[in-house]
């Protein structure tokens, strides 16, 4: 990413391994989650814009956004990277999806018969300290999930929470009308934050990644298309993340769906 003159002077080259510690060069800029400014929500939201719009598929722009937003928001203090994970989803609807995503989706959905019009809420970018965090087909949970019903997707507390917080009913996510999606495409675009998320009940797994991994906030943003799917990037900070930061990504979101709209002749799958 590219960003304007009042943005910090030193960035994380592109070419370093996840995991490890963010390496300035004078030559790059980079974000700060912490103090977010007008001129960082500007030049990061048209840096992705175009990020997105020059990619071959919507996995390959996935991949790039969460690959961008992991290398280029470091902590000033640690000179660390500031996301511990970074990932990217969409709705999809089960009978557009792989045989290898279809059978994910079956596997997890307590033996009920999924349609071909099921959402399924499908990772399509992931970039994280594991290894096995920047592959979408390594992760164990999170592949490709059935959304079967609103008391099933209450049963994810962080994806419940996720829709509420973007504006939008669990019902209007599974069965949006014409009517509907005109309307979610007036409104704001969302944001999910959860500025504290250790005891958090909206963020699960709190023995297993949020504890070891240090994760101080979660950020979210993102709406919906004009197919009625849902996208959504998700941010686990190691830093602290100010409402006033998350306010700003609401703009991002609005460059990240315009991005997008360029690739819907595209493929979704990279392949």
């Amino acid at each position: 990413m590219s960003q304007s003159e009042q943005s910090p002077t030193t960035s994380v080259r592109s070419g370093d391994a996840p995991g490890k510690p963010a390496t300035s060069t004078p030559d790059q800029l980079v974000y700060d989650l912490t103090r977010f400014t007008l001129a960082d929500m500007v030049g990061c939201g048209r840096a992705l814009r175009s990020l997105v719009t020059e990619s071959t598929s919507m996995e390959d722009a996935a991949q790039k956004a969460t690959r961008c937003f992991y290398e280029h928001c470091p902590d000033k203090i640690s000179n660390d990277r500031s996301c511990v994970l970074v990932r990217l989803f969409r709705t999809h609807p089960y009978g557009g999806l792989s045989k290898e995503l279809r059978a994910v989706a079956d596997s997890k959905a307590g033996g009920a018969a999924l349609t071909p019009d099921t959402k399924c809420l499908t990772l399509l970018g992931t970039t994280g300290d594991d290894p096995k965090w920047n592959l979408r087909r390594s992760s164990e949970g999170h592949q490709c999930i059935p959304l079967l019903s609103v008391a099933m997707v209450e049963q994810f507390p962080m994806i419940s929470q996720l829709i509420h917080q973007f504006g939008l009913t669990t019902t209007e996510l599974l069965r949006p009308t014409a009517e509907i999606i005109k309307d979610l495409g007036q409104k704001q675009f969302g944001v999910f934050h959860i500025p504290v998320a250790a005891n958090s009940p909206f963020i699960p797994a709190q023995k297993e990644f949020v504890t070891p991994y240090g994760v101080a906030s979660v950020l979210g943003f993102g709406g919906m298309l004009p197919d009625g799917d849902l996208f959504a990037a998700i941010l686990f900070a190691r830093v602290s993340i100010p409402a006033s930061t998350a306010e700003m990504f609401r703009t991002i979101a609005l460059n990240l769906k315009l991005g997008m709209l360029a690739l819907l002749e595209k493929p979704v799958f990279a392949g």
